[in-house]
């Protein structure tokens, strides 16, 4: 019993993928003074975890579950706190993205101000190691504040190795300072460059009129961009696109409107279909013949559901096809 037992907590080189939920977006994004809708939108999810003995065996002889190598979810010498900030940081770009996409389809204006940069990932035996942490937010550097994460890079790379540079940053709501010391970067990519050793992204802010909320919580990703925007925008306009359906979907959104590609679309077929969803969207690919939309249509098909799977390449394309529907009786 108890080897059964320490079996459950050992964990294998691998992550196991499964049918999550398809959660109703209308509670979590408010627009001010948004319209109501008949039917609704919804985001689908993947379940993602750590593989032990039994869920991998589990997953090795179910259809609807999937398993990955550590090294295809999580980049090299990504740590588990580093890969949780990555995912929290793309849900946070695919918000901005579908909020700026919305928004400009629905004739408002869309502003950005910029707000630092965004600390992904720590990299070992460099100075910001034990001083800085994936998640933090750098404001100012030496006094200096910035308006894009390229002033930030240049400031830094005028430097030179032995140089001591001042950071004001924030963690946890609260605001700190640290001075760090700059040396050369080890690996090939960056040979000659000086730098405090941290992978960082821009970190800015969107404002526009009038004001939306997105309360994601903990699910990370960017695979319900392509949701949000449809969302944000059937709250700002006055036509209701749900039309009185039960609409799932899946893709991520570029702020031009392009839906780009996700993965576990079965699994996402699995969720929704279990969720009542009446019609799927799903990312086309532009017809492309391993596309999520042929896979969605595949796994549709074998677990006998009446959902529609539509092919979905533009957010505009989203708009056209549910413009275009019968209310539903």
């Amino acid at each position: 019993m108890a080897i059964l037992l320490a079996l459950s907590f050992y964990s294998l080189p691998y992550y196991v993928s499964r049918p999550g939920m398809a959660k109703e977006l209308e509670p979590i994004i408010k627009v001010d003074g948004g319209h109501d809708e008949e039917g609704s939108f919804m985001l689908t999810t993947v379940r993602m975890g750590k593989a032990n003995v039994y869920s991998y065996a589990i997953a090795k002889w179910s259809k609807y579950q999937k398993i990955y190598p550590v090294a295809e979810i999580r980049s090299d010498n990504e740590t588990d706190e580093e890969y949780n900030v990555r995912q929290l940081h793309l849900m946070d770009a695919s918000k901005l993205a579908a909020i700026e996409v919305a928004y400009k389809k629905a004739g408002k204006p869309v502003n950005y101000e910029y707000a630092g940069v965004y600390v992904l990932n720590v990299i070992p035996k460099m100075p910001a190691e034990g001083k800085l942490k994936p998640g933090d937010r750098i404001f100012q550097v030496d006094d200096h504040e910035f308006t894009s994460s390229k002033e930030f890079l240049d400031y830094v790379s005028e430097k030179k190795a032995g140089d001591t540079i001042a950071l004001t940053y924030e963690r946890n709501d609260e605001i700190h300072d640290t001075k760090i010391t700059l040396e050369k970067f080890k690996d090939a990519e960056n040979i000659g460059r000086v730098g405090v050793g941290i992978g960082l992204v821009e970190d800015k802010k969107i404002r526009v009129k009038p004001e939306v909320t997105v309360k994601t919580d903990e699910i990370g990703g960017p695979s319900a961009g392509f949701m949000f925007s449809l969302e944000i925008y059937n709250q700002l306009t006055e036509d209701d696109l749900t039309k009185g359906y039960e609409i799932a979907g899946t893709g991520t959104i570029s702020p031009d409107g392009t839906i780009g590609r996700i993965g576990g679309i079965e699994q996402k077929i699995v969720a929704a279909d279990k969720a009542g969803a009446e019609i799927f969207l799903a990312p086309n690919e532009k017809g492309n013949k391993d596309s999520n939309y042929l896979a969605a249509v595949k796994t549709a098909k074998e677990i006998g559901t009446d959902m529609k799977i539509i092919p979905i390449d533009h957010f505009d394309d989203a708009v056209e096809y549910l413009g275009k529907l019968k209310e539903k009786k």
